[in-house]
């Protein structure tokens, strides 16, 4: 990840545009995601659990919208 000092920018912008350029490509998220070994089946199970949650919270998201 690369960013270039503009003409006239100071630092502290300079470091603001790199960490947005470092959140949005999704670099330390992945450097989280990959901090501790983790099986392909266990990793398999915890998508199914939240995918489980989000679909939950959603049905009860739709529910209060409805009455």
């Amino acid at each position: 990840m690369t960013v270039r000092l503009r003409e006239g920018e100071s630092f502290d912008s300079l470091l603001r545009r790199f960490n947005k350029e470092v959140m949005e490509g999704g670099i330390m998220k992945d450097l989280r995601r990959r901090r501790w070994f983790i099986p392909k089946g266990e990793q398999r199970r915890m998508d199914e659990r939240k995918g489980r949650r989000r679909a939950r919270l959603m049905r009860l998201r739709q529910m209060q919208e409805e009455g």
